[in-house]
């Protein structure tokens, strides 16, 4: 079974999907750095679950 993120982090990665989608690829690295820049989350854990969410979302979803 997988994990249930929260709706907040779906949200916000599907939105920041939608607004750059050019700056965004499968790999999580440079999902988490573009997740730092673009928004202004400060706990690292957040970060991480949204850049997660990002990538799962662009290798899934949008394949």
């Amino acid at each position: 079974m997988g994990n249930i993120r929260p709706t907040y982090i779906k949200r916000v990665a599907v939105e920041l999907v939608h607004r750059y989608p050019e700056l965004f690829s499968s790999d999580f690295q440079h999902n988490k750095q573009m997740v730092s820049k673009l928004t202004d989350v400060r706990s690292v854990s957040m970060r991480n679950k949204i850049a997660g969410y990002v990538t799962r979302y662009r290798t899934q979803y949008e394949a």
